[in-house]
């Protein structure tokens, strides 16, 4: 893929492919967490593993992070979904009609708001996802005054208002989890101290068939060490279980 991508703000997305374009029977798509962007470890050392393993892949930052054009302060959950319709829009495009979703953190909320809005959205996968927004706020950001303050003392990452408001507005992911029909993995490390495991316990319980959980003993939120080998292994297995 070569095209260039805009989101409905008019903002340009920034994203790398890995795979073969003449191949369109599944795209996968990474979306990042909170202050993250496409490059991270995680996120290019899955890309590159599925690329390897035979899959097309499209890794982007949304609006507003990395090199995608935007404004930080106007991120929100909610916007992100709308980038995320966009990337799938384009790659609709390109002939695409079979997208997994592979969501982060507060991508992964993203994903379980995005899915059943979009029956493109075949699959998808939730790595240390985000379920309690507004308990999120609260616990990472409390100390903070939206308008004021910085995520994690960050002189880069501003605590918006709109962020703020749009986290208290979602409080939580459960209520959508009925509206998920499709294919569905979550993956949580049990060393995970940003995102709970138990986060990912409970909307496993509140998910329909067909879903899958997976908790990985000592892993922590970024898959860092052999967390990423362990995460990877258990992506690409039940991807390949789930791609016909």
């Amino acid at each position: 893929m070569h095209l260039e991508i805009f989101n409905s703000s008019k903002e340009q997305l920034d994203y790398e492919f890995h795979g073969d374009p003449s191949d369109t029977s599944l795209l996968v798509i990474i979306g990042h967490g909170v202050t993250g962007n496409k490059d991270r470890p995680w996120a290019v050392g899955l890309a590159e593993t599925l690329e390897k393993e035979g899959f097309n892949v499209l890794r982007f930052s949304f609006s507003g992070n990395g090199d995608s054009e935007g404004d930080f302060e106007k991120c929100t959950i909610s916007k992100e979904v709308k980038d995320l319709k966009s990337i799938v829009n384009a790659a609709e495009d390109e002939g695409y009609h079979r997208v997994c979703y592979m969501g982060h953190s507060m991508g992964g909320a993203v994903g379980v708001l995005a899915a059943p809005k979009d029956s493109r959205i075949e699959l998808m996968v939730s790595l240390s996802g985000m379920v309690h927004t507004k308990k999120f706020l609260e616990t990472e950001f409390g100390d903070q005054v939206p308008g004021k303050g910085f995520m994690w003392d960050d002189k880069e990452c501003p605590l918006s208002e709109a962020f703020a408001e749009d986290m208290v507005k979602i409080d939580n992911t459960l209520g959508k989890t009925e509206k998920i029909e499709i294919p569905w993995l979550i993956v949580h490390g049990d060393a995970d101290d940003v995102v709970p495991v138990e986060e990912s316990r409970e909307i496993y319980r509140s998910a329909y068939e067909p879903k899958e959980l997976e908790i990985l003993e000592g892993v922590d939120h970024v898959y860092s060490g052999d967390g990423l080998k362990k995460m990877t292994d258990v992506v690409v297995s039940w991807l390949k279980a789930h791609h016909s």
